[in-house]
């Protein structure tokens, strides 16, 4: 059950010539403020967790489009504007490429939201379990796909292929909250309890059910079947998140509550790193410096994160996987946690 996480977080800066840097919006802040934005992807597993790689995203219009800015503060010429799931899906690429595996994938509903990330998910074959916004569209059901035209739609080209389309009178998309509202298929699914996790005021208790949901692929058309997952807290039903899953049918619902609820994580790191490892308080204005300072960043918390859990013993508590009513061994082991890298000299 290790999980890779994606995240972003942000530093606080004035000034225009720290390279990145803009009015945007500052998570640490929580508010419009002129700060700089940086794309992290964490790998975590059992009591183990720590940041593999961070990158600095870099503004379209104020930073890409102005080269001469950009050289002023060191970024290469090869250094373009990248949407941020562009740079996430670029780091999972590099930590697969270094011998990382993740047996899932988890983010927030901006990377969930983006079916371009969620397809280059599935050319990887990889797993994930994608918070996704109140507006994503779907179909609970499978529509039904036209290969031959129409008559009246002319005579197609000699020789030339017909493109598969939908029937004109398959249900259309409807988004996430609708089908919560409306579907009658979801409503006859039961709501499950879980105790996902113990918080400060004591454990978090949900409600959640889920069922197959149909998105569009690249061209318009029906994906195969992924899983829709509704979670809504009991003591506050009116906050309800949605998920989306690209694995089987077969896997219990808990372990994808788990995957989904793994994203307090990488919050904890950035809480860490900032905290106790200087992350954001870097001097420097060059691209280059900024990068280097997150890498070493991630590289010192990788050997803490080691040496805690070598030399820091063992501490009884509960397991994190949710807990059903119905769960006969809710307390026992997930799996044994591997080593993120292969031991060197």
């Amino acid at each position: 059950h290790s999980v890779g996480v994606i995240d972003e977080t942000s530093f606080a800066k004035k000034g225009k010539k720290t390279a990145c840097v803009q009015k945007q919006y500052c998570g640490s802040l929580g508010k419009l403020e002129n700060c700089v934005v940086t794309v992290h992807l964490g790998y975590a597993a059992e009591d183990f967790h720590t940041l593999l790689d961070g990158d600095p995203f870099l503004p379209e219009e104020t930073w890409s489009e102005d080269r001469v800015r950009c050289r002023l503060a060191g970024i290469p010429d090869d250094v373009v504007y990248r949407p941020k799931w562009q740079i996430a899906l670029e780091q999972l690429r590099r930590a697969l490429a270094n011998g990382v595996r993740f047996s899932w994938l988890t983010f927030d509903e901006y990377y969930g939201g983006t079916p371009e990330f969620l397809r280059e998910l599935e050319t990887l074959g990889q797993n994930f379990v994608a918070e996704i916004p109140k507006s994503f569209y779907g179909w609970t059901q499978p529509p039904e796909i036209l290969h031959r035209r129409h008559p009246r739609d002319g005579k197609s080209s000699p020789g030339r292929p017909r493109k598969p389309k939908l029937k004109v009178k398959n249900a259309k998309v409807g988004q996430v909250c609708n089908v919560l509202k409306h579907s009658p298929m979801l409503r006859k699914v039961p709501w499950e309890k879980f105790r996902v996790k113990e918080m400060t005021q004591g454990p978090l208790v949900v409600e959640a059910k889920r069922m197959p949901f149909w998105i569009k692929d690249a061209a318009g058309l029906p994906s195969h079947a992924y899983q829709l997952i509704i979670v809504r807290p009991v003591l506050h039903p009116d906050k309800v998140k949605f998920f989306l899953s690209n694995a089987p049918q077969s896997v219990p619902l808990e372990v994808l509550l788990l995957v989904a609820y793994s994203r307090w994580r990488i919050e904890r790191i950035f809480e860490d790193t900032k905290g106790e490892l200087g992350m954001d308080h870097f001097e420097v204005r060059k691209y280059l410096s900024i990068r280097r300072h997150l890498i070493l960043t991630c590289v010192s918390h990788l050997f803490l994160a080691e040496f805690r859990l070598k030399h820091g013993g063992k501490k009884s508590r509960p397991h994190r996987l949710p807990v059903a009513q119905r769960h006969p061994h809710a307390r026992a082991s997930v799996a044994p946690r591997r080593p993120v890298f292969a031991p060197a000299g």
